[in-house]
């Protein structure tokens, strides 16, 4: 009986400890476009935000660990929906599809960021910050380049380029880009264009470029994973958020 007791106990403290790391989803809209995301479990407190753009097929694992490992280091933490409710990519060529829509249509894409970031300000964030991954690092830099209200942005293996026809105007949030040195997605040209830019903008940057990568190196699903490189791209990431939010 005591075995049985005991057996009953330790299973809802085991039940307690992985309800306390589930993300929740949480349902908000940006104009008439329902948006499903994911939100730490600590929402409701005071406490800085970190806005999550996930890749191109959408909310990932990658994202969802990046949301756990947040929490636990004292963040709220929010998964943004940017494609929306039921129009998430099926396989690889609906992703490149939709991400380059949005790419090519940026100020739609600025407003579904924003629209995460005021969901993180109703969780109670008193300081927000954007980090992204892939096409979601592209989406770091349109808040950064959209002047949305953060304090600043993290734009990881994201493409760097922006179409040619589009100024380089003022940046005032602090940005850091983790740019892996073998991705073969990005242009010599479009990474000198974005220094150009940077400078123009008179912004805070710093560019972080890691050896021996290619384009999803910090993504354990990925055969580009390079899990040394993840890590300092990580307590990088980490190391920035703790500048600017706390």
């Amino acid at each position: 009986m005591k075995n049985q007791s005991f057996i009953i106990l330790l299973s809802i403290l085991l039940s307690q400890t992985v309800l306390g790391q589930d993300l929740k989803e949480v349902n908000y809209k940006e104009g008439n476009q329902a948006l499903k995301g994911l939100m730490s479990s600590n929402s409701g407190e005071s406490l800085p935000g970190v806005l999550i753009l996930p890749a191109w097929k959408g909310i990932d694992q990658e994202a969802i660990d990046a949301a756990k490992n947040l929490e636990k280091q004292g963040y709220i933490a929010f998964i943004a929906d940017i494609y929306g409710v039921g129009n998430t990519p099926k396989d690889n060529s609906e992703s490149s599809k939709l991400s380059s829509q949005y790419k090519k249509d940026y100020q739609s894409y600025q407003k579904r960021i924003q629209a995460g970031i005021d969901e993180l300000k109703k969780a109670g964030a008193t300081k927000v910050a954007v980090i992204g991954y892939c096409f979601g690092g592209t989406g770091a830099l349109e808040a950064a380049r959209g002047g949305l209200p953060v304090e600043g942005v993290v734009c990881i293996h994201g493409s760097l380029g922006k179409a040619a026809d589009r100024a380089n105007g003022e940046i005032k949030t602090k940005v850091l880009v983790e740019h892996p040195a073998d991705d073969a997605g990005v242009k010599p040209e479009d990474y000198d264009a974005l220094v150009k830019e940077f400078r123009d903008g008179k912004a805070d940057w710093q560019i972080i470029t890691y050896s021996d990568s290619k384009h999803t190196f910090t993504n354990p699903e990925s055969a580009d994973y390079n899990p040394v490189m993840a890590k300092r791209a990580w307590n990088h990431t980490l190391m920035f958020l703790q500048e600017i939010l706390k």
